[in-house]
């Protein structure tokens, strides 16, 4: 997603130690990456007591339904080993196709970009706001300050510096470009995000670290100024898109971990990203 809107603004985070983060990914059976040198409760290692390891990530391919016509990746073989001894692909994708991350920059000119985000701020306690039920029946469903005030009371205070994952059921449909994107007669999207107020809510109230949702754009598909990748960016925070099996993890007590690959100037991009509790 692209617009041209934008306002910059500041900045908050929290840290995670290289051996929470070694630790925590050797139990889990994968590789671990380095952290900050600050420890934090966001990266407590994998133990005996952590049960549940779900990856959130979609395969990237040509066929992933994209924000709009001619964002699709695109694939072919470079090379073979029948050939050439060894395989090989050449891609061609936009930074915002499949899961990926909207970082600041994305809608926030001077806004800090792929390599800038650490860490600390890519491992982050998470959230999950259930929609469902209500998307089910109305695609313009957003998360609202209600719905926020709702699973506090059911789960208990948000985290700050957490990442707020909106989970609408959306993945149901991803197998049907038309379907995911909900396009109507008149060319306008329709699938579930979050409501501007809810972004304000959750920025000035609990200091969240992200917005992350089960769809195309972190703002309703019906949106036209996307208010809440403006405010969001301009508050120095980042967004995750196209997220998968959100159903599969808890409300709370799970930990996010978004391996963003570092595009140079990049406006966010592609991420392999799993939760852990």
């Amino acid at each position: 997603m692209c617009t041209e809107k934008c306002l910059p603004q500041a900045i908050d985070g929290t840290g995670v130690t290289r051996r929470a983060a070694l630790a925590g990914a050797a139990a889990a059976g994968v590789l671990a990456v380095p952290g900050a040198a600050q420890a934090s409760p966001a990266a407590a290692p994998l133990t005996r007591e952590h049960r549940g390891l779900q990856d959130l990530t979609y395969p990237l391919s040509p066929s992933f339904p994209s924000f709009a016509d001619g964002e699709e990746a695109r694939r072919r073989t470079y090379v073979t080993i029948e050939d050439d001894g060894y395989y090989m692909q050449e891609w061609r994708i936009v930074e915002h196709t499949g899961t990926h991350v909207d970082a600041p920059g994305h809608f926030t000119a001077g806004g800090r970009l792929s390599t800038d985000l650490t860490l600390d701020e890519l491992i982050v306690p998470a959230v999950v706001v259930d929609i469902a039920a209500r998307a089910a029946a109305d695609p313009d469903a957003v998360v609202t300050v209600a719905d926020l005030r709702d699973f506090e009371r059911r789960h208990g205070r948000i985290p700050r510096g957490a990442a707020v994952l909106m989970h609408s059921g959306w993945g149901a449909k991803v197998g049907s470009v038309q379907a995911y994107r909900g396009t109507d007669a008149d060319g306008v999207l329709h699938f579930p995000g979050f409501s501007a107020d809810a972004c304000e809510w959750l920025l000035e109230r609990r200091s969240v670290r992200s917005l992350g949702v089960d769809t195309l754009s972190i703002d309703p598909g019906v949106s036209e100024d996307f208010p809440v990748h403006v405010t969001l960016t301009g508050a120095d925070r980042y967004g995750l898109e196209n997220l998968a099996n959100l159903a599969a993890i808890p409300p709370r007590g799970a930990t996010v971990v978004v391996g963003l690959i570092p595009f140079e100037q990049g406006s966010g991009g592609q991420a392999r990203i799993f939760a852990t509790w």
